[in-house]
């Protein structure tokens, strides 16, 4: 069967050794939460005539409404209400739900999946969401697994299309918090949520709603259950690559960039940009993974860089990174450079007052003033006028 990278089981080995990968090569084992096609934690909550074609169960709760009496919902399978199969369901699905989260991921820094078509493997993301239609494209042994740190959140007549053989079987959603199914939406796997799960009118799934804390709530909706699907398959470790780093942090124009992308695995990975670009100024060191540079322009780039060692699977990450302006600031003054001259004031700055009958116009100045400017004037006009008379004696005399 084809093998997945899954990485909740990495450790540091002692004496500083690189940490190991995991792969397994068959779908998550769910114990026995195999049988349910609706398992809530604290309560199931139908209305209208969902149809459940399996198990129904709650546990540690004990409210299951709306199976009975018209409109009401069936299932073909038995009702566990807090009895000790659903308490062992519980127990495996949280189990199988530890597992899910721990697998590395082959791509990872998914958030809409919309549009994608994608081969078998681990793929992670803070909040999942799909508006439109997801392939997944492989074979009947091929598995995949969603990891959604937060949120699963599936629009209005979403779907989820297989294609080649493949199996709803073989896809898990590992949801960190809580998982809504839009309404009309056809969806294709396991959803294990931490939290709640509500399945709005209408929609349909091939494949499981077990939460693990919280309720499912269901609206006229279909699950059919997943058949003929393979054993599962045991966790085992290999040298293939999982990405080890963070997120890159963001940059500055005219500010010298270094990130480290790392991997583990052996032997030692090498890197490449296998899709987007990087911010322009900035260039990634194949052999250590290195990004590093001065950008050259603002803005924000996404980019994918992937991991490989020669030990299948590659791995992915989906990076954003945004680069900023470089901040403007002000130049101080030197000795023996002029400073900037004040904007004069222009007319339209200065507000015409308004005069009323018999009262002098306010000139805004200070009357002091005005009486010493006109002083001025009149002594300049009279050294002036005595000279002008002076001269004319002058000339008459001779």
């Amino acid at each position: 069967m084809l093998s997945i990278a899954a990485g909740g089981c990495l450790a540091l080995v002692a004496g500083g050794a690189a940490q190991a990968a995991t792969t397994i090569s068959g779908p998550i084992d769910l114990g026995d939460a195999t049988s349910f096609g609706v398992l809530g934690g604290s309560a199931v909550t139908n209305t209208g005539p969902s149809v459940i074609n399996a198990d129904v169960g709650v546990s540690p709760g004990t409210s299951v409404t709306g199976f009975t009496g018209p409109p009401a919902g069936s299932f073909t399978g038995t009702l566990h209400q807090t009895d000790a199969f659903a308490g062992q369901a519980q127990a495996d699905l949280t189990t199988a739900f530890n597992s899910a989260a721990g697998l590395t991921p082959t791509t990872s820094g998914l958030g809409d999946l919309t549009g994608k078509s994608l081969t078998p493997g681990v793929y992670s993301g803070g909040a999942l969401s799909l508006t439109g239609n997801l392939t997944l494209a492989g074979s009947a042994n091929s598995v995949w697994v969603f990891q959604a740190a937060s949120t699963l959140i599936t629009g209005s007549a979403s779907t989820i299309t297989l294609t080649g053989g493949a199996s709803s079987c073989n896809v898990f959603w590992k949801v960190g918090s809580s998982a809504t199914l839009g309404s009309s939406s056809l969806f294709v796997g396991t959803i294990m949520a931490d939290q709640s799960i509500t399945a709005t009118n209408g929609a349909a799934v091939s494949g499981r709603l077990l939460a693990r804390t919280a309720a499912v709530t269901l609206d006229d909706n279909t699950v059919t259950l997943p058949s003929g699907c393979a054993a599962p398959a045991a966790p085992v470790v290999t040298g293939s690559p999982a990405i080890t780093s963070g997120t890159p942090t963001d940059g500055v124009v005219g500010t010298p960039y270094t990130f480290d992308v790392t991997a583990s695995g052996t032997p030692a990975a090498t890197f490449a940009v296998t899709a987007g670009t990087l911010p322009a100024g900035l260039q990634l060191n194949t052999a250590t993974g290195e990004i590093s540079g001065t950008p050259t322009g603002a803005g924000s780039s996404t980019y994918t860089i992937t991991a490989t060692n020669g030990v299948a699977p590659d791995v992915s990450a989906i990076y954003t990174t945004t680069i900023t302006p470089a901040a403007v600031v002000g130049t101080p003054g030197t000795p023996g450079t002029p400073g900037t001259p004040a904007t004069p004031v222009t007319p339209q700055d200065v507000a015409t007052p308004t005069t009323g009958a018999g009262e002098l116009a306010n000139t805004g100045s200070n009357a002091d003033g005005v009486w010493w400017v006109g002083g001025a004037a009149l002594v300049v006009f009279g050294t002036l006028l005595t000279l002008v008379l002076s001269r004319r004696r002058g000339a008459h005399r001779q």
